[in-house]
C-alpha cells in the first residue's frame, strides 16, 4: 500500500477504532446481571389453609406472577376436595384454567414421589399435564437413576429441595451433589430458611451448588441449630438476604424465586408474603 493510500485510510480506521473503544465502554459499563430476570413467585404451601381457588386469589392479591403448586394440596369444592395429585386428566385442564383465569403462571410443583417408580411415574405424569416446566422434590435415594430416567422420560427436570437435617437427606448440599452426580436431570431448589436449622450457612450453601440451582424458596428463621423453630417473615429473621442476592448475581442465576411460609400467621400468610414482596423489591432496588 502507497502512503497515500495509507493517508487516505488513516482517519477511516482512527474512526473505527474509536467507534470499537465506546462500544467496549458502553458494554463494560452494563450490568452483569439483571434482577428483573429472577422470576418471583409464591409456594402455594404458604396459603394451605384453604384449597387451590383460594391459594391463587392470595397469590393474585400479592401482585405475583409465578405459583408452585403442590401435588397433596385440596383442588377445591369444584373438585370435590380431591388432592391435586388425584385428578383426571378434565381436572387437571380446569386447574390450568383455572390458573389461567387469574393472571398465573404454575411453571413448578412440588411431589412427593413414593416407594414405587409407578408412583412417581403418577406425579410426573400429573406435572406433564399441567406444562410445568420443572418438579420440586427428594428423590429417594435408592431411586436416584429411575427418577433420572422418568425425568428424561418426560423432559422435566427435577430440582431437589432440602429440608433440615433429621427430616431430610437432603439437608446438605454434600448429598445433593451425590444425586446430582450422573444424573443430568437433576437441579435444585434451596430452601434458604431450613439450612441454618442444620447449622449450615445460606451464602456458603448456595456456593457448593453453583451451576446447579433452579429454584429458591425464600425463607427466613429467627436462630440456628434448632431444628424446632418455625420460619418468620423473609427479612426479620438470620438470614442474609442482601448477600444471598449478591451471590445469586455472581453466579447470574436466571430461575425461580418462591416466597414460601411454613409457619401459618393468622388469618392468613398474606400479609407476610406481602410484606417480603416489598422487601424483595426494596432490597433489590426495584420499583414496585
Amino acid at each position: 500500500m502507497t502512503i497515500k493510500k495509507m493517508k487516505n485510510i488513516l482517519p477511516f480506521l482512527t474512526l473505527m477504532s474509536s467507534y470499537v473503544f465506546s462500544q467496549n465502554s458502553l458494554s463494560s459499563n452494563k450490568p452483569s446481571f439483571d434482577p428483573h430476570q429472577w422470576k418471583l413467585g409464591v409456594a402455594l404451601y404458604s396459603f394451605h389453609e384453604v384449597s387451590l381457588p383460594g391459594e391463587l386469589a392470595k397469590a393474585d392479591s400479592a401482585g405475583l406472577k409465578y405459583v408452585e403448586g403442590f401435588s397433596f394440596g385440596k383442588a377445591g369444592p369444584d373438585f370435590n376436595d380431591s388432592l391435586l395429585g388425584q385428578l383426571s386428566t378434565e381436572g387437571i385442564e380446569k386447574v390450568k384454567a383455572m390458573v389461567k383465569s387469574f393472571g398465573l403462571r404454575m411453571e413448578s410443583i412440588y411431589i412427593t414421589g413414593g416407594s414405587t417408580v409407578e408412583a412417581w411415574n403418577k406425579q410426573f405424569k400429573l406435572a406433564k399435564e399441567l406444562n410445568v416446566k420443572f418438579v420440586t422434590a427428594e428423590p429417594n435415594i435408592n431411586m436416584w437413576d429411575s427418577i433420572d430416567s422418568l425425568a428424561g422420560v418426560y423432559g422435566l427436570k427435577v430440582a431437589i429441595h432440602n429440608h433440615w437435617r433429621g427430616m431430610s437427606r437432603y439437608w446438605s448440599p454434600d448429598t445433593v451433589l451425590a444425586a446430582i452426580k450422573n444424573h443430568p436431570h437433576f437441579g435444585v431448589c434451596a430452601d434458604l430458611g431450613h439450612w441454618p436449622k442444620s447449622g449450615l450457612d445460606p451464602v456458603e450453601s448456595l456456593r457448593k451448588l453453583q451451576g446447579h440451582l433452579i429454584a429458591i424458596h425464600l425463607k427466613d428463621i429467627a436462630a440456628a441449630n434448632n431444628p424446632k423453630l418455625q420460619d418468620v417473615p423473609v427479612g426479620t429473621g438470620i438470614v442474609d438476604f442482601p448477600a444471598v442476592f449478591k451471590e445469586l448475581e455472581r453466579q447470574k442465576f436466571e430461575g425461580y424465586i418462591y416466597i414460601e411460609r411454613d409457619a401459618q400467621d393468622k388469618p392468613s400468610n398474606l400479609a407476610s408474603v406481602i410484606q417480603t414482596v416489598k422487601y424483595y423489591n426494596s432490597t433489590l432496588g426495584l420499583s414496585k
